[in-house]
């Protein structure tokens, strides 16, 4: 008779799955240790931008915080579309995309050094973190979304869901700083606490990253198949 055995011991797709997360908590680990190191000279720094590391001698943290960050997400981004929980055209794909290429602006070209004054460099990278900050919610959101009512992946994605829509309330306060500059003309970045505020946006999304990394771990299950696929097993023909 016949004896079903695991196909598969190990899945390389859920190894990239795990590193692209482990890039992600290292991003948090970098980041994070800069504030707290901070921390213990004052705690006035954490008024300003988070960008403002890139302008001293902690860029190098940075730029590899962000950087880890960037390839974390398209690694896992890359298995989520490989176990057929997304597709590369996407809208939700090509959102997540937009996150990575707004990040890759942001250390390419630092922000303005406003001891010196506006240059090309900081209007580039006010545009990618701007295209960063609203990809991510509109990513996590539409790659959720078809899967809200799935039996395997509900949880999942009602996780990432969550974190989606709570990624775009942590920007409404930067949003409303932009219409009040709009209507009075006050600069937007003095109507609110914008490294409080920046820092909060970026935990909560890098969550929300992390979230669907832990997605794209289960999908990579080698006993977990791929969605419309059959679960692997093979033959053995040892029978008697």
């Amino acid at each position: 008779m016949p004896i079903a055995e695991p196909a598969q011991t190990r899945s390389p797709a859920r190894f990239a799955a795990l590193g692209g997360a482990a890039a992600v908590v290292l991003t948090v680990v970098l980041v994070g240790g800069l504030d707290l190191y901070r921390l213990t000279e004052s705690s006035r720094h954490l008024r300003r931008t988070i960008s403002e590391y890139a302008l001293g001698p902690y860029r190098w943290a940075f730029d590899t915080g962000v950087l880890l960050l960037v390839l974390g997400s398209v690694v896992i981004l890359a298995v989520l579309v490989r176990q057929g929980l997304a597709k590369w055209h996407s809208a939700g794909s090509l959102a997540f995309s937009a996150w990575s290429a707004g990040l890759t602006l942001v250390v390419i070209f630092p922000k303005n050094d406003w001891s010196i004054g506006p240059s090309l460099s900081g209007s580039i990278h006010r545009f990618g973190s701007m295209v960063a900050f609203i990809a991510l919610p509109v990513a996590m959101v539409l790659l959720a979304r078809p899967w809200l009512r799935d039996p395997v992946w509900a949880a999942h994605a009602r996780w990432t869901f969550r974190f989606g829509l709570l990624s775009a309330l942590a920007f409404t306060p930067i949003l409303y700083a932009i219409l009040v500059n709009a209507v009075v003309g006050t600069s937007w970045w003095r109507v609110i606490p914008l490294g409080y505020v920046e820092r909060l946006l970026v935990l909560t999304e890098v969550v929300a990253v992390l979230v669907a990394g832990v997605w794209a771990v289960a999908a990579a299950h080698p006993a977990r198949p791929a969605p419309g696929a059959q679960p692997a097993y093979k033959l053995s023909s040892t029978s008697r």
